[in-house]
């Protein structure tokens, strides 16, 4: 008798199982579709606003267009780009981004983690300090720099009033935005003091999704601090830190505000954006223009390539 069942069974629960999986595959296929159909919007939106703009940035850098000028532009090449391998200013323009970029991010990244791991500790008056930490980040970057640029100032500027008045550290004052050897470190100050704390929030984020029996069951085992903190905190941080970096390079290589208001367009800290900005703008110069845009385009595509591949994160 029993025999004879046992296949019944099995073929009951083999039809079972069978149903249950298309039940499941019907609900991840709808689910799929859903999100599908929640995402096309977005997609349609980025393809008018951004890929469109982009193809028609690289179709004109083969062409000699100008500014509002009504005549029709000619196919000119490569002739732009030709150009550009020997633009020496562009050269300097990229060596300039590239000093401001390693500079303000290296510096924001480690300040950033620091006043992350602080916060994320508990301490009385942390949702005040949480507060008052984002001040510099909300205040608007042209206000920001046209507020450092009066206290960089050689001869009102409080900043050498302190320096020479009173701690004493310097003889005469110095004038940090002119001089090309303090200018950099000068507009790389601001950058820093200004855009830490969004550095500090991305990480803190990061730092939150850690559990904390991670760091209990670290104890037990008898690691230190620092211990935890490289076998736990800044694996489980990855995500977090390569989100971080790709954001602060984006905004490093594009830079243009806070170095416009500091130094205008000085071909001594002349950024890649800024230089742009005088061809397409100031020499209407539309199709030389729109191969520097392509340019930086492929430099800051370069980084993120580089970041994604160093700082490989796994999904789970």
């Amino acid at each position: 008798m029993s025999q004879s069942t046992q296949p019944v069974v099995s073929t009951g629960q083999q039809v079972a199982n069978l149903q249950r999986r298309g039940r499941a595959s019907s609900f991840e296929g709808n689910k799929t579709r859903l999100a599908w159909m929640l995402l096309t919007p977005t997609l349609i939106l980025i393809v008018l606003v951004a890929l469109y703009p982009l193809i028609q940035t690289i179709y004109q850098s083969f062409t000699d267009a100008r500014l509002a000028s009504g005549e029709k532009p000619n196919w000119v090449g490569l002739q732009n780009y030709q150009d550009l391998l020997h633009d020496t200013l562009f050269y300097n323009s990229v060596w300039v981004t590239l000093r401001f970029t390693l500079i303000t991010v290296v510096f924001e990244f480690i300040l950033g983690l620091g006043i992350a791991l602080v916060i994320n500790s508990n301490f009385k008056g942390r949702g005040l300090v949480r507060t008052a930490m984002l001040v510099p980040w909300a205040i608007p970057t042209v206000v920001a720099a046209q507020m450092w640029k009066w206290m960089y100032n050689d001869t009102y500027g409080p900043i050498n009033d302190f320096l020479v008045r009173q701690v004493h550290v310097l003889d005469t004052p110095i004038a940090f935005i002119a001089q090309p050897r303090t200018a950099m470190w000068a507009v790389a100050a601001v950058d820093i003091w200004k855009t830490t704390p969004f550095v500090a929030l991305l990480l803190l984020a990061g730092l939150q999704v850690i559990p904390g029996e991670v760091y209990e069951a670290s104890t037990i085992d008898g690691a230190s601090a620092w211990q935890a903190f490289l076998k736990i905190t800044l694996p489980l941080l990855r995500p977090a830190i390569l989100v971080t970096l790709i954001f602060r390079t984006l905004d490093a290589l594009r830079v243009f505000d806070v170095m416009y208001v500091m130094f205008g367009a000085r071909p001594d800290t002349q950024t890649m954006a800024i230089y742009n900005q005088q061809n397409l703008v100031a020499f209407s110069d539309l199709g030389y223009g729109s191969a520097i845009s392509v340019a930086i385009f492929l430099i800051i595509g370069i980084f993120v390539i580089a970041y994604v591949t160093f700082l490989k994160v796994e999904e789970n």
